[in-house]
């Protein structure tokens, strides 16, 4: 299996470098990749993982998000991408308000 750390920044600036990383995963049988030290996240940049995640699927290949930071996990929350990047669902996340939605 193939990881590949996602960095602690995955700003607008990262996004085109986030996906030329991917991009050189896309026919790996197996990727996991490491979401643990994410602090900073932008929808471009999860646009980017929710394609990779997409593009493999439909290959039927194999892909994992091990860690994943809050930070990454509320990104997912807010914009209801938890189920594309392959998180379990949570119920109380139902309920809870989305915060700077603006």
């Amino acid at each position: 299996m193939s990881t590949v750390s996602l960095g602690e920044d995955l700003g607008i600036e990262a996004s085109a470098d986030l996906k030329q990383r991917l991009s050189a995963h896309l026919e790996d049988p197996s990727v996991s990749l490491d979401g643990g030290a994410v602090r900073r996240v932008h929808t471009a940049a999860m646009q980017v993982l929710c394609a990779f995640f997409r593009s493999r699927g439909e290959h039927g290949l194999r892909t994992e998000l091990t860690a994943c930071s809050d930070a990454l996990r509320d990104a997912a929350r807010l914009l209801g991408l938890g189920a594309q990047l392959g998180l379990p669902g949570n119920e109380q996340d139902k309920n809870q308000p989305v915060e700077n939605a603006a």
